[in-house]
């Protein structure tokens, strides 16, 4: 009762064909296969370019001299 025998897995396979279509199930599938790659890319490239934006400093945020005449200019200080 605990596992499908192949019986069911094929009742379900065709289900699932018959409902989608196998058009869109190629869609997906590739969609998918896609999205799959673009991750181990993103991945792959984000470990590279840890060490080299640890390299470089922040910029630092310049004032906007056309600011709102309600606007209040404050420096944030550390606790020491």
């Amino acid at each position: 009762m605990g596992t499908f025998s192949i019986w069911h897995w094929l009742i379900v396979l065709l289900v699932v064909v018959l409902i989608f279509g196998t058009k869109k199930l190629k869609n997906i599938g590739s969609d998918l296969g896609g999205a799959v790659k673009g991750f181990k890319d993103g991945m792959q490239s984000g470990g590279s370019s840890e060490g080299s934006a640890a390299a470089t400093p922040p910029s630092q945020v310049t004032q906007n001299k056309s600011a709102d005449a309600n606007t209040v200019d404050v420096e944030a200080k550390t606790k020491s």
